[in-house]
């Protein structure tokens, strides 16, 4: 964290050296700066330095290179559209200003950025082997779900709030069948996608259109949408298309930004089936997944994870405080039928529905199950701080 905010103070730095030379009063850039950080996630450290950045004349040239470097320290992240986000509202109040010179030193400066971000974002690696090779286990996760499910504790309560479902990469509605049934036995009213099975092609798009539009109809009310992986596309760009009809989205595992440069070891195999490049074939379809919508977002993932690389599978928590990603251990195939899946799914509706804070039942469920890999995991994160 300590990192993050060093990073925050140099951007804020950069930004308000930026509004300046762009000729913004320096009250307006802190104007923009902390409407910004209202919701953020760091909003109590970062406003005491909103209020005390100056004007001082400062390198601009040294204060983006400050910024980009430790960008690259921390590593590739979805939280840097937080930071470009800022940048672009910057930038759209000096080109108000009406000067062609300074709209075109902070276009360029934009343009730059976003430029050594993406570069930054294509180092994410894909799965190590180890977890491709621990995807076997997914067998024994859905086997022993039949077992588990009837002590999975059923304390919400749906009210009839209408749920859609999407499959993902070539499941059909079976995959989604254990999700599907713990949520209608809370009292959720689920739908299925009825479209075969998801080969995640752009002419689903409108019959999913269709049938968020009749859902819509006939309850009268928002629909809550969750895609598990190649689901979470569609439900993040249907979310994009029609805010005004969906409630909220949770997304299973989904690589939900940066799908044009995410190193996967299926993509040959797809290639190879489809017969054509899928960036090439999806193009748009991908680019669609950039935005963020304005509905509230839950991201469940697993840093366990054989297909995907889990960071894809993140959004940016730092944009609002209605995004939230939340971690589960278990394989990727096997996310359907994962006990914290299902909880953390039911628990993310709901509170979102009822404008709450979403539980955080990972840890007390997984201690119990998986008890090697979370007393792991704390212990690398004490000696980490």
């Amino acid at each position: 964290m300590e990192d993050k905010l060093h990073l925050y103070e140099t951007f804020i730095k950069f930004t308000a050296y930026l509004g300046v030379r762009g000729g913004l009063p320096i009250t307006k850039v802190k104007k923009i700066l902390t409407g910004s950080f209202k919701i953020h996630a760091y909003s109590d450290e970062l406003m005491p330095i909103v209020k005390e950045v100056t004007s001082d004349d400062k390198d601009l040239d040294f204060l983006f290179d400050e910024c980009i470097r430790m960008c690259d320290e921390l590593g590739p992240s979805r939280e840097y559209f937080t930071l470009i986000t800022l940048l672009e509202n910057i930038t759209n109040e000096i080109t108000r200003k009406g000067n062609p010179e300074a709209d075109e030193l902070s276009k360029k400066v934009l343009s730059r950025f976003r430029e050594e971000i993406t570069l930054i974002n294509q180092k994410i690696p894909k799965p190590p082997l180890f977890n491709m090779l621990l995807e076997s286990r997914s067998l024994v996760e859905w086997a022993s779900i039949y077992a588990i499910y009837p002590f999975i504790p059923k304390r919400i309560k749906g009210e009839g709030k209408p749920v859609l479902l999407i499959p993902p990469y070539l499941g059909d509605d079976y995959s989604t069948s254990f999700v599907r049934r713990y949520l209608t036995s809370l009292g959720f009213k689920t739908y299925k996608w009825d479209q075969g099975f998801n080969l995640v092609k752009s002419h689903y798009i409108p019959r999913l259109e269709e049938k968020l539009d009749d859902i819509y109809r006939i309850h009268g009310e928002k629909v809550s949408i969750v895609g598990w992986s190649g689901g979470g596309l569609f439900a993040k760009i249907i979310a994009n298309r029609h805010p005004k009809q969906v409630q909220q989205i949770v997304t299973i595992g989904s690589p939900v930004w940066g799908v044009m440069d995410m190193k996967t070891p299926v993509n040959g195999i797809l290639e190879f089936f489809r017969g054509k490049s899928l960036k090439e074939r999806n193009k748009r379809f991908i680019e669609e997944l950039e935005p963020i919508p304005n509905v509230p977002i839950t991201c469940i993932y697993t840093k366990t994870d054989g297909l995907l690389p889990w960071k894809h599978c993140m959004e940016a928590e730092s944009y609002r405080d209605d995004i939230k990603n939340i971690e589960v251990y278990g394989s990727h195939s096997g996310l359907g039928a994962n006990v914290s899946v299902l909880l953390i799914t039911a628990n993310a509706l709901s509170a979102n529905i009822q404008g709450k804070t979403i539980k955080e039942t990972t840890l007390e469920v997984e201690r119990i199950l998986y008890p090697f890999y979370w007393n792991k995991k704390k212990r690398s994160l004490f000696f980490l701080n």
